[in-house]
């Protein structure tokens, strides 16, 4: 590779934030200056689209009405649930978010406009309606209807609700708002980087966060945690998880999916909020089977000299597997609910983006042949 050329832009800043800081060397994140272990703590999730929009906490009134305001537009329109009706049942969950959210452009007279007002409407729009999305596919796949929203439930207790068409239990619903809360935002990852480069394009936003969850989709990506517990599945099937690992991990070579991060140098904060809610759930759900398998597999891990020395560590997506099964997710739902919580760092990204945007136009150093001549189509063999 040429002297300063960065595989991957890794370490290449490609714009000022105030949104999420992530420094991988001490394995902390903060959103607008706040600790996620705070956040996660006592925040809805709410609070934090709030935050990441308005570089600051709401007052209750401010939530109240924000509220509100995501409540009034989680319904879809019509036209959208009748072309969901008709998509393959078998599509990917994440290819029917993608091409509903590009349906969704198409029914908002105000898709074109980018203004700092129209951009905060849509981005309302959308946090709100791909709760409403992802329910409505869970469901529809399977036969069933969709549930309309409740306009006295927030977005975790309403998509709980959409889901199952009951009551959500409230442990139900801590997890889905701390797994939301966790996600919201992550520095310029692919898909948020995605997003900031078809806005730099002065494209519109249902445009950019289409092509954010084309992004997302990927197993090297969001796609990793639906990866990850299909291997912990895979895993209780074996003989045993040591087995496993030396058969699979060190005789083959085979990765672990959801231990490593490109930036965590240390562990990663968001995966120990994580397992402490996964212990939590198992407890109250009295089955502990598959994150037994996710510590033992981390156990070993931790113990090897290999990932000691590269210093791979349990990821976001590692224990945020085992949480969401754990909350009644199927595995192929996982990486939609990633979306979700993303909408929110998306959306604020392009907004900041929007702020003070110039096209984001890297170059490549070309590598191939050089001073060909042309050879008449009847003269190549």
């Amino acid at each position: 590779m040429a002297d300063g050329q960065k595989k991957g832009l890794e370490g290449v800043v490609i714009a000022d934030t105030r949104l999420s800081r992530v420094q991988g060397d001490i394995g902390k994140l903060t959103y607008c200056g706040y600790d996620i272990n705070d956040l996660a703590e006592n925040a809805s999730f709410e609070e934090v689209v709030y935050l990441l929009w308005h570089i600051r906490l709401p007052t209750k009134a401010e939530l109240d009405e924000f509220h509100n305001a995501l409540n009034a537009e989680m319904t879809l329109p019509d036209a959208v649930l009748d072309a969901m009706r008709a998509f393959p049942k078998g599509a990917h969950p994440m290819g029917v978010l993608r091409t509903a959210v590009s349906l969704l452009g198409l029914h908002d007279p105000e898709a074109e406009d980018n203004s700092p007002e129209a951009n905060l409407r849509k981005a309302t729009k959308l946090t709100a309606k791909l709760p409403t999305i992802t329910a409505a596919w869970a469901r529809l796949r399977k036969g069933k209807e969709p549930v309309a929203p409740r306009s006295d439930l927030g977005l975790a207790a309403n998509f709980v609700y959409m889901l199952n068409d009951r009551e959500p239990k409230q442990v139900e619903v801590d997890a889905i708002n701390v797994y939301l809360v966790l996600l919201a935002d992550h520095g310029v990852n692919a898909s948020t980087f995605t997003s900031r480069v078809v806005t730099s394009t002065d494209s519109d936003m249902y445009s950019a966060v289409t092509a954010a969850i084309g992004s997302l989709k990927g197993p090297k990506h969001g796609g990793a945690n639906e990866k990850a517990m299909r291997m912990f599945q895979e895993v209780a099937q074996a003989e045993s998880v040591e087995k496993w690992f030396k058969d699979e991990v060190k005789g083959k070579g085979r990765r672990i999916m959801g231990i490593g991060h490109r930036v965590y140098k240390a562990p990663d904060p968001r995966a120990k909020i994580l397992k402490k809610h996964a212990h939590e759930l198992c407890k109250l759900n009295n089955n502990c089977g598959l994150l037994e398998v996710a510590d033992k597999l981390a156990e070993l891990a931790a113990n090897d000299p290999y990932f000691i020395e590269r210093k791979l560590f349990p990821n976001v997506d590692y224990y945020s597997a085992i949480v969401l099964d754990a909350a009644g997710i199927e595995t192929d739902m996982m990486t939609p609910l990633f979306a979700m919580s993303r909408i929110a760092g998306w959306s604020a990204h392009i907004i900041e983006q929007w702020a003070d945007n110039r096209l984001i136009r890297p170059r490549a150093r070309y590598v191939g042949p050089e001073n060909m001549e042309w050879v008449p189509l009847e003269k190549r063999g």
